[in-house]
């Protein structure tokens, strides 16, 4: 008996070093019993920063300026439009601003829709008091993807395209009376905005485009 006791001693001790020795790294990962799974370290997502692009652009005359300005080149070529002689310009008066925009030969592809016109123009006038002013805007031979637009004439004729639409003589009255007019307003969402022939006058100031166009 007392053999049999001695080598159950035995047995316990080796029982309690083999404990002692389990590896440090398990213990660690166990918590009550329950294992303890390190968290996964997912990375941000990249978001896309939109760049845009301004062509064509006679810059900002702030109200009550007499001064006037103008821009205008022989063409505009970029992967996004091409165009001829765009031109831009802003006129201030002593109780008013003129601005307007023109281009023509337009080609514009934005998410794969090619965007054509003959000519393209934007005109504004706008009082710095706030009263009602004149906007207007003019577009000649429309197409997308080489289907020609008919022009109705009213003001936010809206024609749609995969994504998103086109706007055709945009107008806009901000709150103090600002005019803003867009020959031609295209968007496709989370992808492209782009305004063909842009015309800004009134209480905020004025300014005129050929083109702006911001890509994400």
């Amino acid at each position: 008996m007392r053999y049999i006791h001695r080598w159950i001693f035995v047995a316990l001790c080796v029982l309690s070093v083999g404990l002692l020795e389990w590896p440090a790294g398990t213990r660690a990962q166990t918590l009550g019993g329950i294992i303890v799974v390190p968290p996964i370290v997912v990375p941000p997502i990249p978001v896309p920063v939109p760049v845009t692009t301004v062509l064509g652009d006679a810059g900002r005359l702030a109200p009550g300026s007499l001064d006037s300005l103008y821009s205008e080149l022989d063409s505009i070529s970029t992967s996004l439009v091409s165009a001829e002689v765009p031109s831009a310009r802003v006129i201030g008066y002593a109780d008013q601003i003129a601005s307007d925009s023109y281009l023509s030969s337009l080609n514009l592809t934005i998410a794969g829709i090619a965007i054509a016109a003959a000519s393209a123009e934007a005109a504004a006038r706008g009082p710095l008091d706030g009263s009602p002013g004149n906007a207007t805007s003019y577009i000649s031979g429309l197409s997308i993807n080489g289907v020609e637009v008919l022009i109705d004439g009213t003001v936010n004729q809206t024609v749609a395209i995969p994504g998103g639409q086109v706007v055709i003589n945009e107008q806009q009255v901000l709150s103090d009376g600002t005019l803003v007019v867009n020959a031609l307003h295209a968007t496709v969402s989370g992808v492209a905005d782009a305004v063909v022939a842009s015309a800004t006058a009134g209480p905020s100031g004025g300014n005129a485009s050929a083109v702006q166009a911001t890509t994400y």
